[in-house]
């Protein structure tokens, strides 16, 4: 790579439709990782820090007076006057850090550094000069925001391709950490493709993670590579036990924020495809319960009725390996790939149906509001109530579901088996099946009631049982697969 050229577009956002789109500078070329590491990143951060700005935002609570109860008594009020409850404001002000994309005056920042302001400053350079910004757009599920200063020849950042990105790559964190503006700490990329981090609001998680240090108010600042360029921007830590930092650091790669970018300053919102499909990892015990040679992919647990996937043949318990010719592999991959696809286009689906690799074309929908999936396509039908040990899932009993029971469960056109108890110490409770779970499918095979349950249990063969299951509450709420050991424990 030494000597390699490097490769600059400076892209107009015309194609979004607007006609005033500012020019960002992309250079799409990896780092040069031949280059002998020097004694000072003194011109790297030269070249960077003029572009890092600090962000002061302001949220206005009103609240109202506490009107003690006596004053509602016309005998207290003649000697001590109305208290009318009046109304007064507290201002709760926050800081943090964003990073200028385009010489007219476009920042990058995290979505939670402005979330709910009502007032948002922004200080740059040294001098530390003060501009008003404008919200552009906010997208709460990759926490990125867009705000706009009015000024004109700003120091804008170079963007890199943050998918050239390699783990040990040395990384730059940039921003105004505790309020200490324009402070540079340096570390390595120490993981990428960070998804599923429990305590995360951000829907669409695929991080860049570094022990760059990196800590409160470091939020929407710069990650940059070793040349200067952006990265990615800062968005969360792993805090010790006084919040700051403990070497774990995470920011949305510039890849990522530039597609939310791009869509919040054409039209103010980030439309989202939409498959309509609920997913699942694949664990080494799902690979072998689905014979599977791996754990890449996404295994399909359920289907929204009359959606995009479900028209193209889409099946509960196909596994998708690739989207629109790229590799899946896992859940959190896919999705982040669905949601950067514009709607109304069409997507290549390669799945494995039953064993055989297929491809199918989706024409995709536009996500809205969250959807949940369809808890089932069958009809509804009551049932005598009744509960009965099955044979290979020892440990578990079943009961029949009524309408009362779906009612309650707030499911009312499940069908199955509910799961009344579960043995603590028995195959299906180390799987993870619970109490009042609703057993619809054994073996790929549905249950209609707790005699099915019963009947396909006794008949399961092999080492172990697949089922399909509706639990309600915490991160798995709906169907799911869950494969149980079929042998006795010892």
């Amino acid at each position: 790579m030494a000597g390699a050229l490097a490769f600059v577009t400076l892209f107009h956002l015309t194609s979004w439709g607007k006609g005033n789109e500012p020019a960002i500078k992309v250079e799409s070329t990896p780092v040069n990782r031949d280059a002998r590491l020097g004694t000072s990143f003194a011109p790297v951060v030269k070249k960077a820090a003029p572009s890092v700005v600090n962000i002061y935002s302001t949220h206005i609570i009103r609240m109202r007076q506490f009107r003690h109860p006596m004053f509602n008594d016309p005998f207290f009020r003649q000697f001590f006057g109305s208290d009318d409850g009046r109304e007064f404001t507290r201002r709760q002000r926050a800081l943090g850090s964003g990073v200028i994309v385009s010489p007219d005056g476009y920042i990058l920042t995290a979505n939670h550094v402005v979330e709910d302001a009502d007032e948002i400053k922004v200080s740059l350079g040294e001098n530390k000069k003060e501009f008003a910004a404008k919200i552009i757009g906010t997208d709460p599920p990759t926490d990125v925001a867009v705000l706009k200063i009015d000024a004109k020849d700003l120091p804008a950042i170079t963007l890199a391709d943050s998918s050239q990105l390699e783990i040990g790559d040395i990384v730059l964190a940039i921003g105004n950490p505790f309020g200490l503006s324009q402070t540079v700490t340096m570390g390595i990329v120490s993981a990428l493709g960070r998804n599923s981090l429990p305590g995360f609001d951000n829907q669409y998680q695929d991080f860049i993670q570094t022990d760059a240090a990196i800590n409160p108010g470091n939020s929407g600042g710069a990650l940059v590579d070793a040349e200067g360029r952006l990265v990615g921007i800062n968005t969360a830590i792993v805090p010790n036990s006084n919040g700051g930092n403990q070497g774990i650091g995470f920011a949305v790669p510039i890849n990522l924020a530039r597609h939310v970018m791009e869509r919040l300053i054409s039209g103010g919102k980030v439309s989202r495809g939409f498959l309509g499909i609920a997913l699942q990892d694949i664990t080494p015990a799902l690979a072998k319960a689905f014979n599977l040679p791996d754990q890449n992919g996404a295994l399909v647990r359920d289907l929204v009725t009359n959606a995009p996937a479900q028209k193209a043949g889409i099946k509960a318990g196909d596994v998708i390996i690739a989207f629109n010719g790229k590799d899946v592999t896992d859940a959190a991959s896919l999705m982040l790939a669905v949601s950067e696809s514009q709607p109304g286009s069409s997507a290549t689906v390669t799945l494995l149906h039953q064993g055989q690799t297929k491809t199918v074309t989706v024409n995709l929908a536009e996500m809205s509001a969250p959807a949940s999936p369809a808890e089932t396509d069958r009809n509804d039908a009551d049932s005598s109530p009744g509960s009965s040990m099955t044979d290979s899932l020892d440990g578990v009993t079943v009961q029949d579901l009524d309408n009362n029971l779906r009612q309650q469960l707030g499911a009312l056109n499940l069908q199955g088996a509910l799961v009344t108890s579960v043995d603590p110490d028995s195959n299906a409770a180390e799987a993870g099946l619970q109490r009042y779970d609703v057993i619809l499918e054994i073996n790929q095979q549905p249950v209609a009631n707790a005699a099915d349950a019963v009947r396909l249990g006794r008949q399961a063969k092999g080492d172990q049982i697949l089922l399909k299951i509706w639990h309600r509450g915490g991160n798995m709420s709906g169907t799911r697969f869950l494969p149980v050991d079929n042998t006795k424990k010892k």
